[in-house]
């Protein structure tokens, strides 16, 4: 029996995360694979119950654990917080201690969705790519960071850190990604102006040596983002480093439609990993039904593929969410400005999943 931990967190989170969970125990039951779930709290849920963003007791279940389903933190109750204090700390945390290394976003545009985005459907139409983003390292966890009072000014410091290992790990995941997919790796980096960015330049073009059979680019920063809203079609695998693919992948995201729409993987080694929307925690909405869970169980579709090595589920789950599109059911956000579809709500799209995996039978 597979151990999978969940941690439902905060504003959608819970939402989102039992209908992934559903659809995740129903497509392993018709494949005849077995779930064990565990439920416990991180990020602002933790906080209020225990006093921390994440307590040792539930580091240790998602250590024993084959992976851990995720939902949301934060929210703007605590962003008055001490940063140590913060929801988002816990998850920080959770990715150090499980050694999560390398993040995971795809951005695909559903064919039933083209329609969504704010960006011209000739522009979005047939976007497939995958941002790989270096996790453990950089700005968020560099040192010296912190604040200071120096000669009566306040100062705040963050210091971005890499070594060559930690660039050729995650570079090697771009790479191995890339094979199974269109065979080009964009590394995304400000060489012009960063120390940091000329080494990640240096050891990416190291490892490309040994992947003769795949294309490699390199596109500074600031240009790829404007690329990637006029011409998203052109990548394929874009690899980043942390501070950088926190934002373009929320960018490619908003290229599809709708962060609704959008899963993503931290995997380590040994095949563990973490799996979570990249929606956020959105509390204006939380506990309305109003929530798109198809993220978080394309999320669960992630995980099988990734934790469990259970392709043909992960392909059974994106194969429902299609239908289920394709049929024309929508959520709030997934609606275009002057259209009057009525939206589905949150756990009515978990339910129309569920029955098309059923149909797929």
């Amino acid at each position: 029996m597979d151990r999978i931990l969940l941690l439902p967190g905060d504003g959608i989170g819970p939402e989102v995360t039992q209908e992934a969970r559903q659809v995740l125990e129903a497509a392993c039951a018709r494949r005849g694979r077995k779930l064990g779930f565990t439920e416990e709290q991180i990020g602002g849920a933790s906080l209020d119950a225990h006093g921390t963003p994440l307590t040792d007791a539930v580091v240790k279940l998602a250590q024993q654990s084959q992976a851990v389903l995720l939902g949301a933190v934060g929210g703007p109750r605590w962003d008055t917080a001490p940063v140590d204090r913060r929801p988002e700390r816990g998850l920080l945390r959770i990715r150090k201690e499980l050694g999560l290394f390398a993040n995971l976003r795809p951005a695909t545009v559903f064919p039933a969705l083209a329609g969504a985005s704010t960006l011209r459907p000739e522009v979005v139409q047939g976007i497939d790519l995958l941002v790989v983003r270096e996790l453990t390292g950089g700005l968020y966890f560099g040192e010296p960071r912190g604040r200071s009072l120096v000669d009566g000014r306040r100062e705040a410091r963050n210091s971005m850190v890499y070594d060559e290992l930690e660039i050729a790990r995650i570079t090697r995941v771009a790479f191995e990604a890339a094979r199974g997919r269109r065979r080009r790796v964009t590394h995304v980096h400000k060489a012009n102006v960063l120390e940091v960015s000329q080494l990640w330049v240096e050891v990416v073009n190291e490892i490309a040596r040994d992947y003769p059979d795949v294309e490699l680019t390199h596109q500074l920063v600031d240009s790829c983002a404007m690329l990637l809203v006029r011409d998203p079609r052109r990548f394929d695998v874009l690899l980043t480093e942390n501070l950088f693919g926190d934002i373009l992948s929320d960018e490619a995201a908003m290229t599809t439609g709708s962060l609704g729409m959008l899963p993503s993987a931290s995997l380590g080694e040994g095949g563990r990993g973490l799996y979570e929307p990249v929606h956020g925690s959105a509390p204006d909405i939380a506990g309305k039904d109003l929530a798109n869970p198809l993220a978080a169980i394309l999320s669960a579709a992630m995980l099988c593929e990734h934790s469990l090595g259970a392709k043909e589920i992960a392909g059974d789950i994106r194969g429902a969410v299609t239908a289920v599109l394709e049929a024309g059911h929508r959520t709030a956000d997934l609606i275009p400005p002057g259209q009057t579809l009525a939206p589905v709500g949150c756990r009515r799209m978990g339910a129309l999943v569920r029955a098309g995996l059923d149909r797929q039978s």
